[in-house]
Order: structure tokens, then C-alpha cells, then sequence
């Protein structure tokens, strides 16, 4: 193992198997709060995944019976933070940076959301490319009712997620929604038994490790940027990206695996 695989941190656990990148928030005593040092921690991991070829999916979930209650307003570094407005920038600053970083990660995310996710704990999740929640998981957009706005992205993935005026809804109200609810009105892909959770998602994140990662990557990028282009470009980003596929040793071991009725098995080359 390298020493960027045996790397520790103080506020996370990072496992790997596989392709696939386990990052477990390890604050379970204060529902896995974010502080000052697990920001740095978790820029840290995306970092470390996207540069890294063997990791191929990022599953990020919490210890305990909470994915994440956001940031922790007890942590004496946010309280410096936000003692004027100078420090509160830099301090939002790295909060934006770390909510980015999530963001364009060139590989796959998985949310495993195994209780409450709120505030910045939320959109951690919603961030992730695929979202898989417990039964007993619940989502808050908690912010009005801690005198702050939206932030990790929220005013950004909200009314892309669930449309305009229920993003309105949930951010202004900041009203629990249960693991149904949000299946029901986009917020998660699925829901699965509270038991099941984490087999459910290493399930999903074991069949993303086995697709082209390059392949992957790119569409991840054409997505991201689909809403914010027009389809003429993005017909022409399509097609530069698909004729730079052909060239791929990835995509010909599809063809002669297809046409060998076997698997194929990609190497992200």
C-alpha cells in the first residue's frame, strides 16, 4: 500500500476496495458535524480520489445513526470565523472550495445517507451523483432557522434537484423531509432498508468501479454542464468527447467483448 493509501485523518475514515473509496465521517458524537479540520479533510480525499487511478467511485457516508447535521456551530474555529466579516469569507471561502471540489471530482459519487443529513450535511449529500437514503434518513435544509442562508451549494443543487419553487419551499421553510418524501419529489434516487443501506450502495458503487472510468468521467462533465449550455453546444461537446471515446483502448475492448459475448474488463485507458 502507498503512502497516500495508509494516509490517516482525525475526522474521517477512508477505506479502499476494489475501485471503490469508502469515506466515512467519524464525528458520530456530534451526528458527524462538520468542523474546521474536516473541511481540510474531506478536500483532502477528493484531492487524493481524483488523482489517484486505481480509485475509481467515491461512497461517502456517517458513522453512527447520522450522515451529517451540517457544520458544527460549536467548533471554536468557526466561532473566530465568524467573528468578522473579513475572517467569515475566507472561512465561507473554504467551505465553497470543499462543496466544488465534490462537485467535479472526475469520478463517480455515491451518498449512502444513513440518518439525518442537514444543513451543509444535506447538500454533502445532494452533491453526490447518486443518492441512496435509509428508511430512517431525513433531509433539512435547516438553515432559516438558524438565522443563515443556504450554503455548500444548496441555492445551486436544489432547484436543479426538485425544481424552482419547492426548492423555495425547502430552503425557506426548513421543514424535515423523510427518505420517502425526498424519493418522491428527486432528492434521492432510492430508498432502501435501514439494515441494507451500505450493502445496497457498495452494490451500486461496485457496478460504477466496473464501467470506463474515462468514459465516466466525461459524461459526468457533459451532465454537470448540461443545464448551463445550449443544445447546440452540447451536441458539440458530445460529439468531440465521442470521437476522442473511439480512440480509447476502453471502448475497443467493449467491441471485442461484445462481439466475444463476455464481459469486458476496463482499465480506464
Amino acid at each position: 500500500m502507498d503512502e497516500e493509501a495508509a494516509r490517516t485523518y482525525e475526522t474521517l475514515r477512508v477505506e479502499r476496495a476494489e475501485g471503490i473509496v469508502t469515506l466515512t465521517l467519524t464525528r458520530a458524537d456530534k451526528k458527524n458535524a462538520i468542523n474546521h479540520l474536516m473541511w481540510r479533510e474531506l478536500m483532502a480525499v477528493f484531492d487524493e480520489v481524483a488523482e489517484r487511478r486505481d480509485d475509481r467511485v467515491l461512497l461517502i457516508t456517517g458513522e453512527g445513526d447520522g450522515f451529517c447535521s451540517g457544520a458544527d456551530l460549536t467548533d471554536p474555529s468557526a466561532g473566530e470565523a465568524t467573528s468578522g466579516v473579513g475572517t467569515s469569507v475566507d472561512y465561507m471561502r473554504l467551505v465553497g472550495r470543499c462543496a466544488l471540489r465534490l462537485h467535479e471530482l472526475p469520478k463517480p459519487t455515491v451518498a449512502a445517507v444513513n440518518g439525518v443529513a442537514a444543513g451543509a450535511g444535506c447538500n454533502l449529500a445532494l452533491g453526490c451523483d447518486i443518492v441512496i437514503a435509509a428508511e430512517r434518513a431525513r433531509f433539512i435544509e435547516i438553515f432559516s432557522k438558524r438565522g443563515l442562508v443556504v450554503d455548500f451549494g444548496g441555492s445551486w443543487l436544489l432547484p436543479r434537484l426538485v425544481g424552482l419553487h419547492r426548492a423555495k419551499e425547502l430552503i425557506f421553510l426548513a421543514e424535515s423531509v423523510d427518505a420517502t418524501k425526498a424519493a418522491e419529489i428527486g432528492l434521492v434516487n432510492r430508498v432502501v432498508e435501514s439494515d441494507a443501506l451500505l450493502d445496497e450502495a457498495r452494490a451500486v458503487a461496485a457496478k460504477l468501479a466496473a464501467l470506463p472510468p474515462i468514459q465516466l468521467s466525461v459524461t459526468k462533465r457533459l451532465l454537470n454542464q448540461s443545464l448551463s449550455v445550449s443544445m447546440a453546444d452540447a451536441l458539440e461537446f458530445e460529439g468531440i468527447a465521442q470521437s476522442l471515446m473511439f480512440r480509447t483502448a476502453d471502448t475497443a475492448e467493449a467491441m471485442i467483448a461484445f462481439a466475444q459475448k463476455r464481459d469486458p474488463e476496463f482499465r480506464g485507458q
